[in-house]
């Protein structure tokens, strides 16, 4: 590897380096310790210094040196980690540079010359794979001990390294931690003790900062069961956070492939690093926090200060540009921050450039000034360029243009829409002024004063104050309007004209599962309001739940998706409804709503965090947690409403468009804080759930206008709780007073670390799930099924790592059926069957790992799945001598025979019956993890399964004379290299030998006397019939399955050799090591 040229002292080298080669201005030399003569002392000692130093000397073994007769200076150009890379850099620099220097009259120009040269070859390498490193030449050097050391396939990308120590038992071992797209390595090597440590992301269940009385701080990894500590990181955070974020991007990209769809930034996993990794993370925290669309990406940081019109001061903060929305965040602890899609602004000006400062003006009137902007004329033109804004537009036009757009766009709004069921089935009486609806008018009108400071729409101030009058409760006239504001489904409206109504174009008459159970739950669906008893009700959230599931078939319909579905009418018009619905299912509330619900356990699992954080008298009482995540489950898919009354329920809503899940979180937390007392004196979990109930029975919202009509609270809970009642709106602004202080960056941040947690313990439930069923049939012990599966998956995951078209990653889906979840296809069949198998006679992709794979294939989809693997093992294993050699022996016969007549006519029927598409397949929704059901599959399985029997070596067909020999060919690689080789040899031809003489005695006894042929025949005829004659004989030429067996039972060798007992643990332990190896010296 060439290296950028750098000075190095040459006096006390002599001590570390030996010259193997030199000329009059280069020079080769080998590190002692290495190559021959390499043991002893000094090895260990260079070879400690070369792992703890970070230095140019450590990279590798070998290096070329650069120098001029007449100087006492010397220039490192090359390394290299073997003799051969070494000296074909040696042999480049004699053929092409050596014959060069000879023009030059001075050193220094010699030197110059050499130096540039190999700057010139490092930018060439360098124009691919290392562009987006910070320092290329130190990330190349580590990439090189990276590759030499841990032996991993060339296409595993190496994202950054750091020195640090690994706490093995209690004795730190100092060394390199390197992180790379697939897995976690760590190497040391001190004075002859090496420390080599590879784990994959896919393996790890916890991933922590933790610090304790030997440990000031370090991070914790658990995997497969073990602890593993790195300390003394000189940037501890920012290695955890790279760590956290390639844990996070193995997850999603090997088990939740429905996330990571929706993130193509990291859709090649060759191309990850370091860079890349950072902007993604600023990208989603940037879309989380403002509430953007997934398309969204932040480009561009300036910090500044706003003018901020109602509070009369700048504000120190910094805009956040991306490629359709310009945002300000404020860092001053004032809680205020402001989104202004590109669509709404109509000029960009600039006052003076004194002040660096420049003017935004947007629809409505309103202007946003920010100064103190570093790169202000820069950033002017960038937002022009995407506002598609002239340099220098008049003041007065932009204003024409507003009222111009604003029309527009309130005209197309009307066009499309229709009311929300509020305003149909309850509307205000205005001259109702009773005090409840008078308080909604008060409220009403301090929203409207806020307005008024703060603005309205889109480019409204979010403030301290915004929040305080969410906790109040909304207007019932506003709440629409408002959770579009909050959730941001008012852009993905506005920059989505008429998509939602092409969408229930497209999917009406559509018939799916999703539509069946859609039908089935729509009058589940708040039955007690009026506007679900009839027909414009139901009909309108019919139409969003099918639209949305033709939109995202991944999700389809989730129950829960309904009660939601239904508030969201209530208040906003179908349209916004749908929308709300996209801004939950999609960003606020990632992946709840599919079949394992992952969002939500890991929601679950920072609300038990939050409480032993917050409640800690809780916890003490009742150790086990996992009951309030049980109990919990309701509150985060349906965001309480299931169990408050709907007129409660609507102001935890409000809370939840503002703050996200951090409003949900603190409810919770109240909720269990005000019933403390009683939970503590509860016996068993059934009390403890009757005394919740108990309370979301007796809160009430008193200041709701709503007629009792509207209301759910029925007359017996009001009777059974008129003793005690709580407000609604008390019980919100308590969990805000007492856990506001939750921040969203630290709810994220347990996301991650308990979605690693939740996925593997969900991975863990299929293992277990799976074992369970193939114990049933096989011999292994547990042990021994537990290191197969370990095996088996991690098989699966060596396809996955380095593509994303792997058909193993395409056909993995986690809601398929246990035993579907992990299948092989026969590249990796092939090659973890040939480390396994007990005679090494199988080699990957040999036309015999074919045949073995064609065999264990039972339902013919070209994958195997771990209970087909496991049969065969343990046919191979355990399997009697009989069952061994029928096993061998059907190897040999050629494949099934296509469908019969009886499968073929009941697919017709079936076809006629389901009505299918042209591929026929049926499209299931995936909610239910049945994805698309192929019939044809279905009913061959349902036919083997009707027809099916014990097999006996009498239904085996005979074996012909091709498959014969290459039966024989077999078992000759099945004993070769045994010790009694020879005399296994001799008993298989001995077999043979008999055999062909008793086919040949049966053949000759069988031959019936033909009549002597006609004189007068042709010769061609004659030729003709002797070759028919020949084809028959040969036809005829065949062996049972019974003969095979009693010729071979005579073969006291053969048969000892296949009923000796074969220790698979020791092929476990040697495919666990060679798996990696093989993959890599491929």
């Amino acid at each position: 590897m060439w290296l950028k040229p750098e000075e190095i002292l040459l006096k006390n080298a002599f001590k570390l380096w030996v010259t193997e080669k030199d000329n009059e201005y280069f020079v080769l030399q080998r590190r002692r310790g290495y190559g021959e003569g390499g043991g002893g002392l000094t090895g260990l000692l260079v070879g400690t210094l070369d792992t703890v130093l970070d230095s140019t000397s450590k990279v590798a073994p070998y290096r070329i040196l650069h120098h001029t007769p007449d100087s006492q200076i010397y220039w490192s150009i090359a390394c290299g980690v073997t003799k051969e890379e070494i000296v074909h850099h040696w042999e480049w620099l004699q053929q092409n540079i050596m014959r060069t220097l000879s023009v030059f009259d001075s050193s220094e120009d010699i030197t110059s010359f050499v130096q540039g040269k190999i700057r010139g070859l490092i930018a060439e390498e360098g124009k691919t794979s290392l562009v987006l490193e910070d320092d290329p030449e130190k990330f190349r050097e580590a990439l090189l001990r990276f590759e030499k050391w841990f032996n991993l396939p060339p296409e595993e990308k190496l994202v950054t390294y750091y020195s640090c120590s690994y706490w093995k038992g209690k004795v730190p071992c100092q060394g390199w931690l390197y992180l790379s797209t697939n897995f976690l390595c760590f190497y040391s090597y001190l004075l002859g003790a090496e420390v080599k440590l590879v784990i994959s992301w896919d393996e790890i269940w916890r991933l922590e900062k933790t610090s304790n009385v030997i440990l000031t701080e370090s991070i914790h990894v658990l995997a497969n069961g073990e602890d593993h500590y790195f300390s003394m990181l000189l940037h501890l955070n920012e290695t955890f956070v790279i760590m956290e974020q390639l844990a996070d991007y193995s997850i999603k990209r090997l088990f939740d492939k429905e996330g990571f769809q929706r993130e193509p930034a990291l859709s090649d996993p060759l191309q990850i690093t370091k860079r890349g990794l950072e902007a993604h993370a600023k990208s989603e925290q940037f879309r989380t926090f403002f509430r953007l669309p997934k398309e969204e990406n932040l480009l561009e940081v300036h910090e500044c200060f706003l003018w901020v019109p109602f509070s009369h001061f700048n504000t120190l903060g910094k805009i956040c540009l991306s490629e359709n929305y310009l945002c300000f965040a404020s860092q001053d602890g004032s809680q205020c921050h402001i989104i202004i899609p590109m669509r709404e602004v109509v000029n960009v000006e600039k006052p003076d450039s004194s002040s660096r400062a420049l003017t935004v003006c947007v629809r409505g009137k309103r202007a946003l000034r920010f100064s103190e902007v570093r790169d202000y004329q820069r950033l002017a033109n960038t937002i022009r360029s995407r506002c598609g804004i002239s340099a220098s537009p008049q003041h007065s036009a932009s204003s024409e243009v507003d009222v111009t757009l604003m029309v527009g766009q309130k005209d197309s709004s009307k066009a499309v829409s229709t009311e929300a069921l509020m305003t149909v089935f309850h509307p205000q009486d205005v001259e109702n002024l009773d005090p409840k609806m008078l308080k909604e008018k008060m409220k009403e009108q301090s929203w409207n004063i806020h307005f008024s400071e703060y603005g309205r729409g889109t480019s409204m101030f979010f403030t301290r104050k915004t929040r305080d009058l969410i906790v109040r409760g909304v207007p019932e006239a506003l709440r629409g309007e408002l959770w579009m504001l909050f959730s941001g489904a008012v852009n993905d409206m506005a920059t989505h004209p008429g998509y939602y109504t092409e969408l229930v174009e497209q999917s009406l008459g559509t018939s799916t599962l999703a539509t069946d159970e859609i039908e089935r739950d729509l009058h589940r669906s708040l039955p007690e309001h009026p506007a679900f008893q009839s027909d414009t009700g139901i009909s309108a959230l019919r139409r969003v739940l099918t639209a949305y599931a033709y939109r995202n078939p991944k999700i389809g319909y989730c129950q829960a998706m309904n009660i939601l579905t239904s508030v969201l009418l209530l208040y906003a018009k179908e349209e916004e409804a749908f929308w709300l619905l996209v801004a939950v299912c999609e960003r606020m509330l990632p992946d709840y709503f599919n079949r394992r619900i992952i969002g939500a356990l890991v929601d679950q699992a920072v609300f038990e965090d939050l409480i032993r954080e917050h409640l800690p008298q809780l916890v003490e009482h009742m150790t086990d947690l996992s009951f309030f995540s049980s109990v919990s489950l309701s509150w985060f898919l349906t965001l309480f409403i299931s169990v408050l009354p709907i007129e409660s329920a609507v102001n935890v809503v409000d809370c939840f468009f503002y703050d996200g899940i951090k409003a949900i979180l603190q409810l919770g937390l109240a909720v269990l804080d005000y019933n403390m007392e009683a939970l503590i004196g509860c016996h068993d979990d059934a009390e403890a759930v009757t005394i919740l109930n108990k309370f979301f029975d007796s809160v009430t919202n008193r200041d709701s206008p709503l007629p009792p009509t509207v209301q759910q609270a029925s007359v017996g809970n009001n009777d059974k709780a008129s003793d005690f009642n709580v407000d609604i709106s008390q019980l919100i602004r308590e969990a805000y007073e007492k856990y506001g202080a939750i921040r969203s960056e630290d709810v994220e941040r347990s996301r991650k670390r308990n979605k690693l947690y939740v996925i593997q313990t969900l991975e863990d439930t299929t293992k277990q799930n799976v074992m369970r069923v193939v114990s049933q049939e096989v011999r292994f012990s547990a042990l021994q099924l537990d290191e197969l599966y370990y095996l088996f998956k991690r098989q699966h995951f060596l396809s996955c790592y380095w593509t994303m078209q792997s058909p193993a990653l395409l056909h993995h889906d986690p809601s398929l059926a246990y035993l579907e979840q992990y299948q092989l296809g026969f590249q990796q069949f092939s090659v973890l069957f040939s480390l396994l198998e007990p005679w090494a006679f199988c080699t990957p992709k040999s036309t015999l790992s074919l045949w073995v794979f064609r065999l264990i294939d039972e339902n013919q989809d070209g994958l195997i799945n771990f209970k087909e693997f496991c049969y065969a093992l343990d046919t191979l294993y355990g399997g009697s001598f009989t069952n061994k050699l029928k096993f061998l022996f059907k190897l040999h016969l050629p494949p099934g025979e296509p469908l019969t007549i009886f499968v073929f006519m009941s697919f017709i029927l079936y076809a006629l019956a389901f009505d299918l598409p042209e591929d026929g397949v049926i499209r299931k929704s995936p909610e239910r993890g049945k994805g698309k059901v192929d019939l044809q599959a279905y009913l061959k399985q349902w036919q083997n399964e009707i027809l099916k029997k014990e097999e006996t070596i009498k239904d085996l067909p005979r074996i012909n004379q091709a498959q014969f020999i290459h039966f024989s060919k077999t078992l000759y690689n099945i004993f070769h290299g045994d010790p009694e080789e020879e005399s296994l040899y001799r008993a298989v031809a001995h077999v043979t030998s008999l055999l062909l003489r008793m086919e040949e005695v049966g053949r000759r006894l069988q031959e019936p006397s033909s009549p002597p042929e006609s004189s007068n025949c042709d010769t061609s005829s004659s030729h003709n019939s002797q070759d028919a004659a020949a084809e028959l004989s040969e036809t005829e030429w065949s062996f049972s399955f019974e003969q095979v067996l009693a010729s071979l039972l005579n073969e006291p060798a053969i048969v000892s050799f296949f009923e000796r007992p074969v220790d698979i643990q020791t092929k476990v332990g040697h495919a666990k090591v060679a798996q990696l190896k093989l993959k890599a010296n491929k």
